[in-house]
């Protein structure tokens, strides 16, 4: 009971004190408002209430974000400083990781333009959070959106796709960037393990489609580079398909994983016959064509 007062009488006294400071400080800017920066400090000062200062300091980094946003604001400076007081006084506060990478990653006016502080407060949720997914899943996303670093976006899924319970698509998305990244031999595994591994028949079919349009990636980006070499030691491009076989000494035609021969343009691109039925190959595709609908994309 009197646990339960002094909460009541700490909250009501924080409020009044950064309600007081404010109407002290008409003209100040919230950026003028943070006059203790350290959260150690703050930790001291919170005689033990930490939930609680953690909660105002989540306050006042909504409030703050909210402001600047609205006025199209081109610098945040006092947002990660904030998101990094709320989350060392209460670690456990996952909303402060999930919409506060939100906050710093993206460029101004949309955020802060600070993915490594986003990267930072993530990881920092993660070691605190171990048994949730959604914090890898997070974290992927700004190396994927802000970063563009598919490498590093899918080892994070990777690892949170094997937290207990985590959910199916983060493998699926780990396979995503692998193959975004290039990296086909991971990509292979990971749509692969995939496939092995979940019951949905539509990640199944998803994988399937994925795996193919893989080895499409791989043949034409393998054909591609033989057109190059063979640029270079003849100084023209070559004529036909049977003469890059010769000279690359090919076992065969190479064909796609339906057994259609892959095209050679008098241009020296090489080119799918038919990429309808590769609706996920990034390469290979003819100039002039125009992709269907992707029926088992996820969302």
């Amino acid at each position: 009971m009197i646990a339960g007062a002094c909460l009541v009488l700490s909250l009501a006294a924080s409020s009044f004190v950064l309600h007081r400071t404010d109407q002290l400080r008409p003209q100040a800017t919230l950026d003028e408002v943070l006059l203790l920066s350290s959260p150690k400090v703050i930790e001291r000062a919170s005689l033990g209430y930490d939930g609680l200062m953690a909660c105002i300091y989540w306050t006042r980094a909504v409030q703050y974000f909210g402001y600047r946003h609205h006025y199209y604001a081109a610098s945040y400076n006092l947002l990660a400083p904030l998101l990094e007081i709320t989350t060392h006084l209460d670690p456990h506060l996952l909303v402060a990781y999930e919409f506060g990478s939100s906050f710093l990653a993206p460029k101004p006016p949309h955020g802060a333009g600070q993915p490594e502080r986003a990267i930072e407060l993530m990881e920092y949720g993660i070691q605190n959070n171990a048994g949730n997914w959604r914090l890898y899943y997070d974290l992927g996303f700004v190396y994927y959106m802000e970063l563009r670093d598919y490498k590093k976006a899918a080892e994070t899924f990777e690892r949170g796709s094997h937290i207990p319970n985590a959910h199916p698509f983060l493998k699926v998305m780990a396979a995503q960037m692998a193959q975004h990244a290039g990296e086909y031999e991971t990509a292979r595994m990971l749509w692969s393990a995939t496939y092995q591994t979940t019951q949905d028949q539509q990640i199944r079919e998803n994988a399937v489609d994925h795996l193919r349009a893989l080895r499409v990636d791989e043949d034409v980006q393998h054909l591609q580079e033989a057109v190059t070499r063979f640029g270079e030691r003849t100084g023209r491009l070559p004529a036909s398909t049977a003469e890059l076989v010769a000279a690359e000494r090919l076992v065969g035609t190479p064909a796609d994983p339906d057994g259609h021969p892959y095209k050679l343009t008098p241009e020296g691109r090489v080119e799918i016959r038919v990429p309808d039925d590769f609706p996920f190959a990034t390469k290979g595709l003819p100039l002039e064509y125009r992709p269907q609908p992707k029926f088992h994309a996820l969302p």
